[in-house]
């Protein structure tokens, strides 16, 4: 992997928290503050689990454990409730930009489903402005107190529903006020990106980016699907396409670093995504909650992470849900630090893989690339001073 000047960096003196960072893959409905849920929901007469906000997150928290997508997807009955007006909207989402600057965040593509918002009367234009309103609130909030954080929209369909062209024009209609991609999210076994093979065209033709929810609840069919039907430029999540790679062990039994070398074989789905550097956007405590990663083992340490890394692919850090899974970027890459022993000079990769993947233009881009080499540099040299 990359080597920089920041590898010689004390880590334990980094501040993470402080470190910009890029949000790929993250849920409106799954990012809400227990207190906000607590105050929405009083005021539409919403029944919740819980009493008060220690209570109420906690209630998320132990649902998100439970090794299952379904039981974890049940919980969104409860802050998809409170997502219903275009004032409950305009909080959440101001919300959301506020706690991701507070979190080191400095660019963030946050992804909800509009067709889950309508049934207080909304139409999907005006949810997605009222959405767009609050994360242009959050962001000059955020800037107003010296940080900096941009933010855009991907507009995403329920996989289970049959409004994936409607959803792909809504998107299409506010790609200059906000929305920046696609997505197909929900319930993933069963329900394959082709069935939305029309909208994927059409967004195609408009030359439209696309992430596809894929290699999660399902596996290696669903990945391939997402790239040929659904012509994904990003694959949400993907972890499960380390089940497209078989290792197999050294027979001279050499060692590196006090481990056996192993022989690494990839599949022909494994090897596309790896070496057309399809970016990946891996949510390391989601997946071990929602059992994406059950083949490989039920402790964070089993996470293909590591080995997607050092074979090659694209790989990005990310949240998935952070009020369910109880979990911040800053803790998601220290996480990755206390169990991989990942130096400056990695987690430096991981963000700057997640820039170049960013659904912006080239320019943007490099602009945001050369930002956030320069602030990793500030960092190194701050440490070793």
């Amino acid at each position: 992997m990359t080597q920089t000047q920041n590898d010689a960096v004390p880590d334990a003196a980094i501040d993470i928290l402080t470190l910009p960072k890029i949000s790929l893959h993250d849920h409106l409905d799954g990012g809400l503050r227990p207190a906000t849920i607590l105050e929405l929901a009083a005021g539409i007469g919403h029944e919740l689990p819980a009493s008060d906000a220690a209570s109420l997150g906690a209630w998320f928290r132990e649902s998100a454990d439970s090794g299952s997508l379904e039981r974890y997807l049940e919980t969104f009955d409860h802050t998809i409730a409170v997502m219903q007006t275009r004032e409950g909207l305009i909080r959440v989402a101001r919300e959301f930009v506020e706690d991701l600057a507070l979190d080191g965040v400095v660019y963030a593509e946050v992804r909800w489903a509009p067709e889950q918002h309508t049934q207080q009367g909304l139409t999907l234009d005006e949810a997605v402005e009222a959405v767009q309103e609050g994360l242009e609130a959050g962001a000059a909030a955020a800037i107003a107190t010296g940080r900096v954080i941009q933010v855009g929209q991907l507009i995403t369909a329920m996989r289970h529903a049959d409004r994936g062209q409607e959803i792909a024009e809504l998107a299409v209609r506010h790609r200059d006020r906000g929305a920046v991609g696609f997505d197909i999210a929900g319930a993933e076994n069963g329900f394959l990106p082709s069935r939305f093979a029309d909208a994927f065209t059409f967004l195609a033709g408009e030359q439209f980016p696309v992430t596809v929810h894929a290699g999660e609840a399902a596996g290696l069919e669903s990945i391939q699907d997402a790239l040929v039907a659904g012509r994904a430029l990003r694959l949400g999540h993907g972890v499960r396409i380390a089940e497209d790679i078989e290792i197999e062990e050294s027979e001279d039994e050499e060692v590196a670093d006090g481990e056996e070398v192993g022989i690494a074989n990839l599949g022909r789905i494994a090897s596309w995504v790896r070496d057309r550097g399809i970016p990946l956007e891996l949510c390391p405590s989601s997946n071990l909650q929602t059992g994406a990663i059950g083949a490989f083992g039920d402790t964070i340490d089993a996470h293909p992470f590591d080995l997607l890394y050092q074979l090659g692919f694209k790989v990005t850090v990310n949240t998935d849900n952070r009020l369910m899974s109880g979990v911040t970027l800053t803790g998601e890459f220290e996480l990755l630090v206390e169990t991989f022993g990942y130096d400056l000079g990695d987690l430096l990769e991981f963000t700057l893989n997640a820039v170049d993947a960013a659904f912006l233009p080239l320019e943007d881009r490099e602009a945001l690339a050369q930002y956030v080499a320069e602030s990793f540099d500030a960092a190194a040299r701050q440490a070793s001073a």
